[in-house]
């Protein structure tokens, strides 16, 4: 599998698309929705799946002065746990973008989450260990952040906390089937393991890569596993500092990432081979901080005939752009510790849904598309579905429109699968092409990375590619 899929996925998406619109646009009819009995309970709209991305869906919908007037269920699988904020960290988080933070801010959100616990990433500097070459993003003087890192169990209590009284949770429910419609019945039918039948007139996705709203909608759904294992901890630092620095390192084996939560501790990310990561994952304590030192420090797989070439390289930047060669470079904290019981591993893929839309259904969060961590973006992909699909609904009621009908839909689907694919595709070239020490390949990609970091407005999009 390369990138190379990715593109002709796009293309495969665009010319079924043509077709599902000009079909659509020619047999559309009206058809009497199917009665539901006694026993059955409707919604007009139902959001399969709780979670970061499901919450978010149900606040953003249940907060709309449109859709004031529609009933909403979540089916959350997990049952409802009283939560209080623990003392320590939790392995589980994530770098939540600008654009993110305008959507929880939109949805009074973000004060809750800030009055727990987030901490701002203003600076994120990335390097190599075949090189010497770096890439520092970050706003003017490091007067603003780029990001924020906040744990997953915060942004779900935060997004439980602000859900409005008209949206119903029922906990514990688990799905045994979903019935989508067909040209004879309007309404979704969804039965529960109880024995429960529930029909809505919209139902939204939001179960998680192995989704069986998906399944059921039936999309082809292109997917790989890399060959690599994530690693996540919680980490001590030698020393407390001004933490606000996200730092990644490209190995041959996979990147490792530590990015802040305070002055004394920062949270791991670190992929590797599943070899690698066994023994990681079994080694000691001690054992592991040393591995993870060397991992940031180490200067073994530095290449010196790329590094020669590179430093001339440097030399006709600074020719170019005098003075203006990129940021000074910044060495990374060293780690004395991990936290307790903070180690865990999961496997890393690729997953994308060729459709995200379907009659009275759509896909969202990770339903729709799973990316390589390295980025740090997935979940943020994910609130980019919430706001997305959000805005498609209050247009369809806009409009004196059915909330589930297909083309309406589209222009929610087309408008993700751009963004989502063009960073799809960028994260796994990225993965692929620092997964290698070959020499002419380091090489290239070194003075790219250096050419970037000269270069200040290039830079300044892809920060402003990375927060939308």
């Amino acid at each position: 599998m390369n990138t190379s899929i990715l593109t002709k996925l796009s293309r495969e998406i665009t010319r079924i698309t043509a077709i599902r619109k000009l079909s659509i646009s020619n047999t559309r009819k009206c058809v009497a929705g199917r009665k539901s009995s006694s026993d059955d309970t409707h919604y007009d709209i139902v959001i399969a799946g709780g979670g970061m991305v499901g919450f978010a869906m149900a606040n953003a919908i249940g907060q709309s002065s449109r859709m004031s007037n529609h009933s909403i269920l979540m089916l959350e699988g997990a049952p409802n746990k009283s939560w209080s904020l623990p003392e320590e960290y939790s392995n589980r988080v994530c770098a939540l973008s600008q654009h993110t933070q305008k959507l929880f801010s939109r949805l009074g959100v973000w004060d809750e989450i800030m009055s727990m616990r987030a901490h701002p990433v203003r600076r994120m500097q990335v390097w190599e260990a075949c090189s010497e070459a770096m890439i520092a993003l970050q706003h003017n003087d490091m007067n603003e952040e780029v990001a924020h890192l906040v744990e997953n169990d915060v942004i779900v209590h935060a997004l439980k906390q602000r859900l409005p009284p008209h949206v119903k949770v029922e906990y514990g429910s688990k799905i045994a089937s979903y019935e989508l419609p067909t040209e004879s019945k309007e309404r979704v039918s969804i039965s529960l393991e109880e024995g429960k039948t529930i029909t809505t007139d919209f139902l939204i996705g939001a179960d998680g890569a192995k989704s069986k709203v998906r399944d059921a909608l039936g999309t082809k759904y292109l997917t790989w596993e890399y060959d690599q294992i994530g690693i996540v901890a919680t980490v001590e630092l030698s020393e407390p500092c001004e933490n606000t620095v996200a730092w990644q390192r490209f190995l041959p084996t996979g990147p490792v990432a530590l990015l802040p939560l305070s002055d004394t501790k920062s949270s791991l990310v670190w992929s590797t081979t599943k070899t690698k990561a066994k023994d990681l994952l079994d080694s000691s304590e001690d054992d592991f901080i040393d591995e993870l030192n060397r991992a940031l420090w180490d200067e073994n797989e530095l290449n010196q005939s790329v590094e020669n070439l590179h430093g001339r390289w440097m030399d006709m930047l600074e020719a170019v752009f005098p003075g203006g060669t990129g940021d000074s470079r910044q060495l990374p904290p060293s780690i004395k510790a991990i936290v307790p019981n903070s180690r865990a591993g999961f496997p890393l893929g690729l997953g994308h849904a060729l459709h995200y839309v379907g009659p009275r259904v759509a896909l969202i969060g990770d339903a729709a598309h799973r990316v390589h961590p390295l980025a740090g973006q997935g979940v943020n992909l994910g609130f980019g579905d919430v706001a997305c699909l959000t805005q498609t609904l209050e247009e369809a009621v806009l409009e004196g429109g059915d909330i589930g009908d297909e083309l309406h839909l589209f222009k929610y689907e087309s408008e993700r699968q751009k963004k989502n694919l063009a960073l799809m595709a960028s994260v796994d070239g990225l993965y692929r092409l620092y997964t290698t020490k070959l020499t002419p390949i380091v090489l290239l990609r070194s003075l790219g990375l250096s050419a970037v970091n000269a270069f200040t407005p290039l830079k300044k999009s892809i920060i402003s590619f990375a927060e939308a």
